[in-house]
This record gives C-alpha cells, sequence and structure tokens, in this order.
C-alpha cells in the first residue's frame, strides 16, 4: 500500500490538474480523505477551464489552494505526499519530483492509488499498447458488461477520468478494466515515486503491440519499451499474458521480460475466420480492429474462465458485433453529398494513423481518401506518413510536423498549417465518393488543447462543409 494511508490532515500537493480530469478527481478524492490540498500546474487558469470548475467548491471552502502558472520547490518538500500526473515528461529529471525525493516526500498517481485500492486485485484488465489500446480496452469492457452485467465491470484508466470516485461503490468480483499508458506504467515499476513502492501488473493483461512512440516523454525507445514491459513484469504464477503482435521489436520485449504469452497471430485459421463470419458484424472499420476485436474476444474468455463459468466463443464475438466504436477513432461524423467524413482524432502516432488509412483499403477506397496531417511533434519517425502522398486523393498538413511531413513528402502534400486551412482547401477539392480522414499522427498541443478538442473542431467543420463548399465555389 501507498505511504499515507490515512490522509486525515495531511498535506498534498497535486501537480498537474490537466484536461482529462484525472488531477480534479484525485483532488477531490484526497479532499474527502481529509487532506489539505496544494494543486499547481503550469498552465494558465484560462486553459483549465473546464477542469477548474468541477473543483471550484473545493476551492471555495479552503480545502483547495491553488498555484497555477509556475512551479515552487517549497511546494514540493513541504508536504506530506506529491501525487504527480503521469503526463510530466521526464520525471526522474524533473527538478521538482528532484527535490520531493531529495527531501524525503514521497510522490504517487493517480494510477498507483487506484491500483493499490481495488477491492478484488484478481479481477484486473490492464490492457496497453503503442496504438489501438483504447479501442481494445473498450470492448473488453462492453464485451464484459453484455456477459456479466453492466454494474459488474468498471472501466477506466488512460481512456479520461479516474476510477477513484468508484472505488467506494466496487464490490468484490468485480471486473476492472484498465487502458494503461507507458507513463503510467513507468510509475507502477518498483522504488518509483517512494523507496518501498512494489511492482505492479495485472493478473490478465493485453499489449496490443509495440512501436516507436512517445519519445519526447521517455527519452528513447528503450525507456519506452521497458515501461511497456511492466505490464507483465510483476505478474504472478498462474496470471494470463495475451500479445496481438508478433513484430521484432515485441519479440525483444518479450524475450527481456521472460515472458510466453498467448499470441493472438495477425490473421485467424480457417476455424476462427469461419466463427467470425458467422458471429462478428463489426461497426467500425478496417482489418486492425477486426483484429483489436479478436484479442477482446481472447482476455474475454479468459475472464470468464476465471469466474468458473463457461462461454462459448460465439457468445463473445456477438457480444463484441454491438460495440459501436469511440469518439474519436475513425469515428464517421457525417456525409455530405457522397462525401465521407471519419474523425481519428486520437490518432497521435504513426503507426495509428497508416492503420486508419488502411482501414479503407478492403472497400479499395484509398485513392479516395483526402488525409489531414500533424501536428505537436513528439520527435516520431514521420516520413511514412509523408510516403502516403502517392497513394491517396491527398495529404494536408498542419501544425508544427506539417513542414517536416512536405519536405519529406517531396512536395506532394497541401501545406494549410491549420486544421480550418485544411477544410477549406479540402472543400474546393473534394468530389462525390471522396473519404476525407482526420487523423493526425501527431499529439494536439500547440494548435488544441487536447484531441478532443481537435476532433471536435473537425466535426463542426464536416458538419458545415455545405457552407464550407459554397464559399470557394
Amino acid at each position: 500500500m501507498s505511504p499515507l494511508d490515512s490522509l486525515l490532515a495531511k498535506r498534498v500537493t497535486v501537480m498537474g490538474l490537466g484536461s482529462f480530469g484525472g488531477g480534479a478527481a484525485v483532488t477531490r478524492w484526497l479532499c474527502d480523505r481529509g487532506a489539505r490540498v496544494l494543486l499547481t500546474d503550469l498552465a494558465k487558469p484560462e486553459t483549465l477551464e473546464e477542469s477548474l470548475a468541477s473543483i471550484a467548491d473545493l476551492v471555495a471552502d479552503g480545502r483547495v489552494e491553488l498555484a497555477l502558472g509556475e512551479h515552487h520547490e517549497r511546494q514540493f518538500t513541504n508536504v506530506d505526499l506529491v501525487v504527480a500526473n503521469p503526463a510530466v515528461p521526464l520525471p526522474w529529471s524533473n527538478r521538482f519530483l528532484a527535490a520531493a525525493a531529495a527531501a524525503g516526500v514521497p510522490v504517487t498517481t493517480e494510477i498507483r492509488l487506484v491500483v493499490e485500492r481495488i477491492p478484488d486485485p484478481s479481477r484486473v484488465i490492464g490492457i496497453t499498447g503503442s496504438a489501438g489500446k483504447s479501442t481494445t480496452s473498450a470492448m473488453i469492457a462492453h464485451a464484459l458488461r453484455g456477459l456479466l452485467g453492466e454494474d459488474r465491470v468498471r472501466f477506466g484508466g488512460n481512456i479520461g477520468g479516474s476510477l477513484l470516485p468508484e472505488l467506494a461503490s466496487m464490490r468484490p468480483g468485480d471486473w476492472t478494466v484498465l487502458e494503461l499508458s507507458s507513463a503510467m506504467l513507468h510509475w507502477l515499476a518498483p522504488g518509483i515515486g517512494f523507496k518501498d513502492a512494489p511492482g505492479w501488473s495485472p493478473p490478465v493483461a493485453l499489449l496490443t503491440n509495440l512501436r516507436e512512440n512517445h519519445g519526447d516523454w521517455h527519452g528513447s525507445f528503450d525507456h519506452y519499451a521497458s515501461s511497456k514491459g511492466v505490464i507483465f513484469r510483476f505478474q504472478r504464477p498462474g496470471d494470463a499474458a495475451f500479445v496481438a503482435d508478433d513484430h521484432p521489436d515485441t519479440r525483444r520485449l518479450l524475450e527481456r521480460e521472460r515472458v510466453s504469452p498467448m499470441l493472438v497471430p495477425a490473421r485467424p485459421d480457417a476455424a476462427e475466420a469461419a466463427l467470425i463470419e458467422r458471429h462478428l458484424r463489426l461497426r467500425i472499420p478496417g482489418a486492425h480492429n477486426l483484429l483489436n476485436a479478436r484479442a477482446a474476444a481472447a482476455v474475454v474468455r479468459e475472464a470468464i474462465a476465471r469466474e468458473g463459468r463457461d462461454v462459448t466463443p460465439e457468445s463473445v464475438l456477438e457480444a463484441l458485433g454491438s460495440f459501436a466504436g469511440l469518439p474519436h477513432r475513425l469515428e464517421l461524423v457525417c456525409e455530405h453529398e457522397g462525401v465521407r467524413f471519419f474523425n481519428d482524432s486520437k490518432s497521435t502516432t504513426p503507426q495509428s494513423c497508416l492503420l486508419a488509412v488502411a482501414a479503407f483499403d478492403e472497400e479499395r477506397a484509398r485513392g479516395r481518401i483526402r488525409l489531414i496531417a500533424g501536428g505537436y511533434d513528439k520527435k516520431s519517425d514521420l516520413a511514412p506518413i509523408a510516403g502516403l502522398a502517392s497513394t491517396i486523393a491527398g495529404l494536408y498538413t498542419i501544425g508544427a510536423t506539417g513542414p517536416a511531413i512536405d519536405a519529406a513528402s517531396g512536395g506532394r502534400t497541401r501545406p494549410c498549417g491549420t486544421l480550418d486551412e485544411a477544410m477549406s482547401a479540402i472543400a474546393r477539392d473534394a468530389r462525390p465518393g471522396d473519404i476525407v480522414l482526420l487523423s493526425p499522427a501527431c499529439a494536439s498541443w500547440g494548435q488544441f488543447r487536447n484531441y478532443e478538442e481537435r476532433g471536435r473542431r473537425f466535426a463542426e467543420l464536416a458538419r458545415d462543409f455545405a457552407r464550407l463548399a459554397g464559399s470557394v465555389g
């Protein structure tokens, strides 16, 4: 268990409010346990309006003190506990976290607080991967709810919000499905944050895939891969490990972690293919989503078996077939005069963008795709994205990485700079049968607060496409 199990009258610094609710949720949870909270974030108040509004009552009654726009070392040394936002990059070299460590102040994270307190730790499913982890996690939770009942399955982690408020209502026997980022997993390794911090891995774990990603946070691919490996590293005899990827980098990781997982192969054998043909009707496009569904089905069957119950492969596939997809992940926003608009704003890696484009290969529509790509520079190799320019109807670049994609394409892109300009250009170019795809391959920061805001703006522009087209006609 974490230090300071009793938080009554303890002084706690929450480092990072964020825009997705995790910082606000942990702040309220701490206050409910009697802690006195100092909430500090480098962002200015105007960029945190929604999150600040959710804790306005705590600030008003003096239980939370705000320190926004900057950090000071004393905020990390004159306290009993620091709760760090896992989005803080390179935390081992962060001078404020280093000051806390030097002062003997333990540091923890929202996700460690959750996993240490789940009432039934034997019924936790953890999912990670460079791409597909959100969709696969949501598929698993959806199918389990359909098979076991809505009230027996909790879903959280990296996908947004926090499960801390739900801990009190969880019961032994309930299942917890966690999407886990590489940053979250880093903080769940032993000795991270405080001397006696134990290593933690879920008893049922799935790695969807492993490719280069988040170089800005980890500093190296080796550190990124090692953090991903935490998903398996502390499993115990009898725990279950699944992998849906046979890439050399993944094989090296499994060898290093000494894991022999159940492999979900890229293509089903004849028997599985026949079952899928008869019983699975996926509502989201792409071969990669079929692989996600097959990996989800394997994990769901394992979970049901752990309850001592029988479940047929057919019933699991049918439960997955009603999954409607997630917002901002190949989401069909609208159609206008034969032009379809897909919001894949959650695509923040080159691999996820390539998968989104490939999702339309089955309908032989790659040559009709008008792709919007670019954004914040995470130091990923964007050459594969530039290479798409010669295979699709148009590649419209935006954000800080736009010029690099333009240069790597040999001048075959349409430099636009902003999402609004890209949609205006597409309004001039699009023809019936085209697919307008926002799949940026990069983070949103710099032009948007998060991928959700970027996706919402795309949806607004798509739904207003008739006006855009008229204004350039």
